[in-house]
């Protein structure tokens, strides 16, 4: 019996070393690998394009919004505003931050937005809850309340969310880790799409729809294989801008 334990002990203290190593090496594989980008500094000002009916659109999100690893006037913001602006004069401002996670959306970014009174409304927030564990119910309860914010004070405000991007796809999160961040994804993805109603509230399935491409085509993302470059963010607008559309096509 004496022996049988020693060996119980060797074999979990030889997991245990194992465990630690392969967190050691997961740590400095993120830390490490590749190259960092820059942080694009973008305007929060106002700026007005476009002719037509008026709009007014504000963008919330993270670096994806402000386009780290791409370019910034290539961007889903931009673009987003653009689309818009082909039948609309639109004055919009961008308030998102790069790092930012969803409570940092539904507070100061959805705090400096609403003096506007948006009437469309971007959401792209989701990517740093995943890496950062935030929890799902938490996660679903900061976009909520930035929805009602938003309706509260525009009762015909349009918003669309388009969740994060499938983390589970990104070369920088090495192996195991990127499997369980492509369920938490998913998870945090289905509670902001129980949100979507089909008529104020729209989802934009840039996960779901991208992910499969990223998985397949690792050379999509910028030097630091974790944000996209700006030919994985040209994925992203086709599905944002028809997610628009259909926001604007639907009777409050």
């Amino acid at each position: 019996m004496r022996g049988g334990a020693r060996i119980v002990v060797i074999i979990i203290a030889a997991c245990t070393a194992l465990l630690v190593l392969l967190a050691a090496f997961e740590a400095a594989w993120i830390m490490w690998y590749g190259h960092p980008t820059v942080r694009p500094d973008i305007s929060h000002q106002p700026q007005t394009i476009g002719g037509g009916k008026a709009l007014t659109f504000a963008v919330l999100g993270d670096s994806t919004a402000v386009a780290q690893g791409g370019v910034y006037a290539e961007g889903y913001a931009v673009a987003a505003a653009n689309h818009l602006a082909k039948t609309h004069t639109i004055t919009w401002v961008n308030e998102a931050v790069s790092g930012a996670r969803a409570k940092d959306a539904a507070g100061s970014q959805a705090n400096r937005a609403l003096p506007y009174k948006p009437d469309v409304v971007l959401i792209v927030i989701g990517a740093n809850d995943v890496t950062h564990l935030t929890p799902v119910p938490e996660v679903r309860a900061s976009v909520a309340s930035a929805i009602g914010a938003f309706q509260q004070v525009n009762g015909g405000v349009r918003i669309v969310l388009a969740g994060s991007p499938d983390m589970g796809s990104p070369t920088r999160i090495p192996q195991p880790l990127r499997l369980l961040a492509g369920k938490r994804t998913r998870s945090i993805n289905n509670a902001l799409m129980s949100l979507a109603d089909g008529r104020q509230v729209v989802f934009a399935p840039i996960a779901a729809q991208t992910g499969p491409i990223f998985r397949a085509h690792p050379e999509l993302f910028a030097s630091d294989h974790f944000h996209p470059n700006a030919a994985g963010y040209k994925l992203w607008i086709p599905i944002i801008n028809s997610a628009l559309d259909k926001a604007l096509q639907v009777s409050p």
